[in-house]
């Protein structure tokens, strides 16, 4: 762990964070940015996958997909209009939360249909096979897609051509409302990966250097034409499942302050001071930063001028 890359995922995180809480503020205002699915909590499991990854790799992603974004390098500021539906989003203002994307960071697309972003990585990992390059791609998952058909199959895909991907489940205890000991047969869902004769990891996911650990050595083993390797972080989701979700109607108040208290973001901060890799003024200074940058983000977003009306007829199919 060297020291730019450890400051880089704590600003990374802390961004992420910020993010999030201003939107919430921002919809809880009457902002009109439609449905969100805030990320608040799960901070490490983004940035510690996307910290073991080059730029060149990619990332598939889920309906609760803005901390991967921004753990992945998409501009704050464009993901800000495209909420607004402002024509400077990252999808021109036609998508919305669930469908920002940006390919040019290694970004193939926030994804609002459970388990389907994996079809998407297995898209990404053959071509990378084909192509003769090293490209890796990570697909995000919840808890909940892990009973969605197309992810299996993708695994199974995965595993039978040896494709390079780390396919990555956010355990946050609750798919919506349904906890996930009910949903799910087995302890872990990594215990499934060797079923697909696939490494499988379960790991701590309010640690991000326990997170980042784990994706070096699947990124290694992709890499090196090994195949694909399955993560489940066990985490948590600090608000509902969406914005008008009460979670207190199915957890209580205890089990939220709980995780509350293994806050990723304050447990990477103590970490890295502990071990000399980030100064409490340097800390104060990725705060400053990372305020900035969300307040240029809304106000790109608010002065943004809405799309054309023609908008409606462009790239809308691939010609």
């Amino acid at each position: 762990m060297t020291q730019d890359l450890a400051r880089w995922m704590l600003e990374r995180m802390m961004l992420i964070r910020e993010f999030e809480e201003r939107l919430k503020r921002l919809v809880d205002a009457g902002v009109p940015v439609g449905a969100v699915h805030l990320y608040v909590g799960q901070e490490a499991v983004a940035v510690g996958i996307c910290a073991a990854l080059r730029k060149d790799d990619w990332i598939a992603s889920t309906h609760r997909g803005h901390g991967h974004c921004i753990a992945k390098g998409v501009d704050v500021r464009g993901m800000m209009a495209e909420l607004y539906g402002k024509a400077t989003g990252t999808n021109r203002g036609k998508g919305g939360s669930m469908h920002i994307t940006d390919v040019t960071k290694g970004m193939l697309g926030v994804n609002p249909i459970v388990g389907a972003g994996a079809t998407h990585a297995i898209g990404a990992g053959l071509s990378a096979k084909v192509r003769k390059t090293d490209q890796v791609c990570a697909a995000f998952f919840g808890e909940g897609a892990a009973g969605i058909g197309s992810l299996h199959e993708a695994m199974n895909m995965a595993a039978i051509w040896d494709l390079p991907v780390l396919f990555v489940c956010e355990n946050n205890g609750y798919a919506q409302a349904t906890p996930v000991e009910y949903a799910i047969a087995v302890k872990n869902i990594a215990d499934r990966a060797p079923a697909y004769g696939m490494p499988g990891e379960v790991v701590d996911g309010q640690d991000a250097m326990a997170v980042f650990d784990a994706a070096q050595r699947a990124v290694h083993r992709a890499r090196l034409g090994q195949g694909p390797t399955l993560i489940e972080c066990k985490t948590y989701r600090y608000y509902g499942h969406h914005q008008g979700d009460n979670p207190l109607r199915y957890r209580t108040a205890e089990e939220e302050q709980s995780a509350r208290d293994r806050d990723c973001i304050k447990r990477l901060r103590k970490d890295l001071l502990s071990r000399a890799l980030v100064t409490d003024e340097e800390i104060v200074q990725i705060e400053a930063r990372v305020k900035a940058s969300i307040d240029e983000a809304v106000q790109f977003a608010e002065t943004s001028p809405l799309p054309e009306p023609d908008e409606l007829y462009r790239h809308v199919y691939v010609g």
